[in-house]
């Protein structure tokens, strides 16, 4: 069972449990007690809940014994995703940069590899060893938790549907029984791409809040627009850096072995390989490739823009009057009016007690085992 609505209540779960900052600007409703309205939720499962997000991998050790303590009488366990490393560097400098980053792809390596030589090399220091130092964050929750409550799930190379078959074994669920086609992937940008977003978040003006640069340019431009374009270069590791790569990815399949965490999936998988591709540095782009990029950026936006204020409503769907009953009961209860007030009020135990109890309510957490 999932705890929660939508995967963003586990991320704004994952934020209180952090202590993440929210800018008084934010139009997002505040995520103060959210963790402990989310974990109320999952301690409710019959059987099973997951609470899900990458980020929590950033949690300081006192946040980890927050986060497993608040899961008691229950059984905590923790289930980490590792992947190769080479491929790993680049999927992460592609997130800072869908995130605002304007650091370029060899200055942010040089600062990745010139801190991955020291001892001490999670918080404050890099926000990337931070969540990828695998062997320390694993070491760290494993101070509140059993060793063989930690499953490691190594990423297959190109084989989405043999990465769920390995999660669902974890939670001991058929995975044949589950429709998978709504899921959403979180697709890679080209060489190219990446590059033409880069140096458009240098020129933004810095009035631009962050939460718009998400909820616009990273959602609709970079996940929508940009990752779509036909034709991409792959982004791999200047060949000078590859040895550092293969170095780190035997450290941690070293470390894992030598484990007693329960490793699911062939440890093989976290092994870096030479590029197959040849080399291409983003900072190299040609100015046509970059316009170009450009004028299907802007043009695209703009059908987007029109199509959010002037396409047309849907009609509303004609309910029966069990279902019409069903949706007043959901609108009184967790409408946008109702959800806001209680979460201004959620430091307040009462208020997130309040919530729990309407959760149960609309969805019936009983029926799911």
């Amino acid at each position: 069972m999932l705890p929660g609505y939508t995967r963003r209540d586990h991320s704004r779960a994952s934020r209180d449990l952090r202590g993440a900052g929210r800018p008084d600007e934010d139009p997002a409703d505040p995520w103060t007690g959210e963790w402990d309205v989310l974990t109320r939720e999952a301690l409710c499962a019959p059987d099973q809940a997951v609470i899900s997000d990458e980020v929590l991998a950033a949690c300081t050790p006192e946040e980890a014994g927050r986060a497993v303590r608040s899961l008691l009488p229950a059984e905590p366990h923790i289930i980490l995703t590792a992947r190769d490393f080479a491929n790993l560097l680049a999927a992460e400098w592609q997130e800072r940069i869908k995130c605002r980053g304007t650091e370029p792809w060899d200055a942010w390596l040089k600062h990745v590899v010139d801190l991955g030589s020291e001892t001490v090399r999670r918080f404050p220091f890099s926000r990337f060893w931070n969540v990828h130092d695998t062997l320390a964050i694993l070491d760290m929750w494993a101070q509140h938790i059993p060793p063989d409550h930690v499953h490691v799930i190594t990423v297959p190379r190109g084989q989405t549907e043999e990465l769920w078959v390995r999660f669902a074994s974890v939670l001991g669920i058929d995975p044949g029984g589950f429709d998978l086609s709504g899921a959403r992937s979180n697709q890679s940008l080209g060489t190219l791409e990446v590059e033409f977003l880069r140096r458009m978040n240098e020129q933004l003006p810095p009035g631009v809040p962050d939460w718009f640069y998400t909820r616009n340019i990273k959602r609709i431009l970079a996940h929508g627009i940009l990752s779509e374009r036909p034709g991409q270069t792959r982004l791999v590791l200047p060949p000078d850096l590859e040895n550092w790569a293969i170095g780190q990815s035997e450290t941690l399949v070293a470390g894992l072995r030598d484990s007693e965490y329960h490793v699911v999936g062939d440890l093989s998988d976290l092994l870096s390989r030479p590029a197959t591709t040849p080399y291409v540095d983003p900072a190299g782009q040609s100015t046509a490739a970059l316009l170009e990029t450009a004028v299907h950026a802007a043009a695209s936006m703009a059908g987007t823009h029109y199509e959010q204020i002037f396409a047309p409503k849907r009609k509303p769907e004609r309910l029966g009057p069990r279902k019409r009953i069903s949706k007043i009961k959901w609108d009184l209860l967790n409408g946008p009016l109702t959800k806001r007030m209680l979460r201004k009020v959620s430091t307040q135990s009462a208020a997130r007690r309040m919530r729990v109890a309407i959760w149960r309510i609309l969805i019936h957490p009983g029926r799911h085992g």
